[in-house]
Protein backbone atom coordinates (compact mmCIF):
# COMPACT_ATOMS: atom_id res chain seq x y z
CA UNK A 1 0.00 0.00 0.00
CA UNK A 2 1.08 3.40 -1.03
CA UNK A 3 2.10 5.60 1.54
CA UNK A 4 0.95 9.72 1.14
CA UNK A 5 4.06 11.93 1.98
CA UNK A 6 2.92 14.97 1.08
CA UNK A 7 -0.84 16.11 -0.54
CA UNK A 8 -0.11 20.19 -0.77
CA UNK A 9 -2.90 23.08 -2.31
CA UNK A 10 -1.70 25.81 -3.50
CA UNK A 11 -4.75 28.13 -4.75
CA UNK A 12 -2.38 30.85 -6.60
CA UNK A 13 1.09 30.20 -7.33
CA UNK A 14 3.39 32.82 -6.67
CA UNK A 15 4.96 34.68 -9.83
CA UNK A 16 8.53 33.67 -8.45
CA UNK A 17 7.36 30.08 -6.86
CA UNK A 18 6.25 29.28 -10.58
CA UNK A 19 9.07 30.56 -12.22
CA UNK A 20 11.56 29.30 -10.30
CA UNK A 21 9.41 25.52 -10.69
CA UNK A 22 9.51 26.12 -14.60
CA UNK A 23 13.70 26.76 -14.88
CA UNK A 24 13.16 22.44 -14.32
CA UNK A 25 9.54 20.63 -14.77
CA UNK A 26 9.74 18.94 -17.89
CA UNK A 27 5.55 18.77 -18.46
CA UNK A 28 3.39 21.59 -18.56
CA UNK A 29 4.46 25.15 -17.85
CA UNK A 30 1.97 26.72 -15.04
CA UNK A 31 1.11 30.33 -14.92
CA UNK A 32 0.88 32.82 -12.02
CA UNK A 33 -1.98 32.41 -9.96
CA UNK A 34 -3.34 28.89 -10.94
CA UNK A 35 -4.21 26.64 -8.52
CA UNK A 36 -1.98 23.52 -8.16
CA UNK A 37 -1.52 20.60 -6.23
CA UNK A 38 1.50 18.73 -5.18
CA UNK A 39 1.22 14.94 -4.61
CA UNK A 40 4.49 12.68 -2.88
CA UNK A 41 4.21 8.82 -2.59
CA UNK A 42 6.07 5.99 -1.11
CA UNK A 43 7.15 3.62 -3.43
CA UNK A 44 7.92 6.22 -5.93
CA UNK A 45 6.34 3.93 -9.05
CA UNK A 46 2.87 3.98 -7.45
CA UNK A 47 2.73 7.72 -8.98
CA UNK A 48 2.25 6.42 -12.22
CA UNK A 49 -0.99 4.84 -11.50
CA UNK A 50 -1.73 7.83 -9.32
CA UNK A 51 -1.18 10.11 -12.66
CA UNK A 52 -3.84 8.49 -14.98
CA UNK A 53 -6.29 9.10 -12.34
CA UNK A 54 -5.81 12.41 -11.75
CA UNK A 55 -5.04 13.33 -15.44
CA UNK A 56 -8.28 11.64 -16.51
CA UNK A 57 -10.75 12.95 -13.65
CA UNK A 58 -10.44 15.99 -14.85
CA UNK A 59 -9.18 18.83 -16.96
CA UNK A 60 -5.60 19.33 -15.39
CA UNK A 61 -2.50 19.52 -16.57
CA UNK A 62 1.09 17.78 -15.65
CA UNK A 63 3.85 19.50 -14.62
CA UNK A 64 6.15 17.26 -12.89
CA UNK A 65 6.10 13.51 -12.50
CA UNK A 66 9.35 12.33 -10.95
CA UNK A 67 10.02 8.78 -9.83
CA UNK A 68 13.18 9.37 -7.60
CA UNK A 69 15.17 6.29 -5.34
CA UNK A 70 12.03 6.29 -3.56
CA UNK A 71 9.58 8.80 -3.56
CA UNK A 72 6.97 9.28 -6.57
CA UNK A 73 5.92 13.40 -7.20
CA UNK A 74 2.82 14.82 -9.53
CA UNK A 75 2.31 18.24 -10.05
CA UNK A 76 -0.98 19.03 -11.63
CA UNK A 77 -2.52 22.92 -12.42
CA UNK A 78 -5.18 24.81 -13.85
CA UNK A 79 -6.72 27.89 -13.68
CA UNK A 80 -9.72 26.03 -12.48
CA UNK A 81 -9.76 25.94 -8.56
CA UNK A 82 -12.43 22.95 -8.22
CA UNK A 83 -10.65 20.78 -11.08
CA UNK A 84 -7.52 20.65 -9.26
CA UNK A 85 -9.22 19.31 -6.05
CA UNK A 86 -11.39 16.99 -7.90
CA UNK A 87 -8.75 15.27 -9.39
CA UNK A 88 -6.18 15.64 -5.89
CA UNK A 89 -9.88 14.12 -4.96
CA UNK A 90 -9.73 11.86 -6.90
CA UNK A 91 -5.74 10.69 -6.44
CA UNK A 92 -6.40 9.57 -2.80
CA UNK A 93 -10.28 7.74 -3.20
CA UNK A 94 -7.74 5.65 -5.35
CA UNK A 95 -5.39 5.47 -2.73
CA UNK A 96 -8.45 3.95 -0.54
CA UNK A 97 -7.52 6.98 2.36
CA UNK A 98 -8.08 10.73 2.48
CA UNK A 99 -6.06 13.63 2.54
CA UNK A 100 -5.61 13.63 6.53
CA UNK A 101 -3.23 10.98 6.30
CA UNK A 102 -0.20 12.79 4.69
CA UNK A 103 2.35 12.91 6.42
CA UNK A 104 2.77 16.10 8.94
CA UNK A 105 5.64 18.10 7.31
CA UNK A 106 8.82 18.57 9.78
CA UNK A 107 11.22 21.35 10.10
CA UNK A 108 14.50 20.09 10.44
CA UNK A 109 16.15 23.40 10.14
CA UNK A 110 15.56 26.93 10.07
CA UNK A 111 18.15 30.01 10.09
CA UNK A 112 18.54 33.86 9.52
CA UNK A 113 21.96 34.67 7.98
CA UNK A 114 22.33 38.52 8.20
CA UNK A 115 24.30 40.88 6.01
CA UNK A 116 25.96 37.90 4.30
CA UNK A 117 29.60 37.88 3.20
CA UNK A 118 30.23 38.35 -0.78
CA UNK A 119 32.11 34.97 -0.37
CA UNK A 120 29.38 33.10 1.01
CA UNK A 121 27.15 34.94 -1.69
CA UNK A 122 29.20 33.74 -4.45
CA UNK A 123 28.84 30.40 -3.39
CA UNK A 124 25.36 29.80 -2.66
CA UNK A 125 25.24 31.77 -6.38
CA UNK A 126 27.15 29.11 -8.28
CA UNK A 127 24.32 26.46 -7.36
CA UNK A 128 21.16 28.50 -7.74
CA UNK A 129 18.48 27.85 -10.14
CA UNK A 130 16.68 31.44 -9.18
CA UNK A 131 17.25 34.95 -8.34
CA UNK A 132 20.86 35.45 -6.78
CA UNK A 133 21.98 36.15 -3.49
CA UNK A 134 23.62 39.71 -2.80
CA UNK A 135 26.42 40.31 -0.75
CA UNK A 136 25.17 42.92 2.52
CA UNK A 137 21.30 41.03 1.97
CA UNK A 138 19.75 38.94 4.77
CA UNK A 139 19.49 34.84 3.82
CA UNK A 140 16.64 32.62 5.21
CA UNK A 141 17.35 28.79 4.95
CA UNK A 142 14.86 26.17 5.98
CA UNK A 143 14.83 22.27 5.36
CA UNK A 144 11.82 20.58 5.70
CA UNK A 145 10.86 16.71 5.27
CA UNK A 146 8.86 15.39 3.46
CA UNK A 147 10.52 17.43 0.43
CA UNK A 148 7.39 18.62 -1.33
CA UNK A 149 6.92 21.35 1.11
CA UNK A 150 9.48 23.08 0.49
CA UNK A 151 7.35 24.32 -2.12
CA UNK A 152 4.49 25.23 -0.32
CA UNK A 153 6.92 26.98 2.63
CA UNK A 154 8.47 28.96 -0.54
CA UNK A 155 4.73 30.13 -2.08
CA UNK A 156 4.17 31.05 1.27
CA UNK A 157 6.70 33.28 2.02
CA UNK A 158 6.90 34.97 -1.46
CA UNK A 159 3.07 36.05 -0.56
CA UNK A 160 4.06 37.52 2.51
CA UNK A 161 6.83 39.84 1.96
CA UNK A 162 9.04 41.22 -0.67
CA UNK A 163 11.54 38.67 -0.71
CA UNK A 164 14.37 37.53 -3.63
CA UNK A 165 13.57 33.38 -4.14
CA UNK A 166 16.78 32.44 -4.53
CA UNK A 167 16.55 28.02 -4.96
CA UNK A 168 13.74 25.78 -3.57
CA UNK A 169 14.00 22.00 -3.67
CA UNK A 170 11.24 19.86 -3.53
CA UNK A 171 12.17 16.43 -4.68
CA UNK A 172 14.11 13.51 -2.46
CA UNK A 173 14.58 13.08 1.24
CA UNK A 174 14.19 16.94 2.22
CA UNK A 175 13.13 19.91 0.76
CA UNK A 176 14.95 22.90 0.66
CA UNK A 177 14.45 26.57 0.58
CA UNK A 178 16.80 29.45 -0.04
CA UNK A 179 15.20 33.30 0.62
CA UNK A 180 16.90 36.46 0.60
CA UNK A 181 16.12 40.42 0.60
CA UNK A 182 15.76 43.18 2.86
CA UNK A 183 16.19 42.02 6.87
CA UNK A 184 12.74 42.77 7.88
CA UNK A 185 11.32 41.26 4.82
CA UNK A 186 13.06 38.28 5.28
CA UNK A 187 11.75 37.72 8.46
CA UNK A 188 8.27 38.30 7.52
CA UNK A 189 8.64 35.48 5.01
CA UNK A 190 10.65 33.17 7.33
CA UNK A 191 7.70 33.82 9.57
CA UNK A 192 5.37 33.08 6.85
CA UNK A 193 7.18 29.71 5.63
CA UNK A 194 7.27 28.43 9.07
CA UNK A 195 3.65 28.70 10.02
CA UNK A 196 2.72 27.46 6.28
CA UNK A 197 4.02 23.97 7.53
CA UNK A 198 3.20 24.08 11.37
CA UNK A 199 -0.45 24.62 10.01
Amino acid sequence: MATLRSYIFIDQLQPQTMCYLGTWIRGSLPRTNMAAQIIEVAPGLDIEALTDVALKTAEVQGGILVVERQFGYLEIHSRDVAAVKASAEAVIDAMGITADKAMKPKILASKIVTRIDPGHAFLINRNKGGSMVLAGETLFVLETEPAAYAILAANAAEKAATIKIVDYRMIGATGRLYLSGTESEVRAAASAAEQALEL
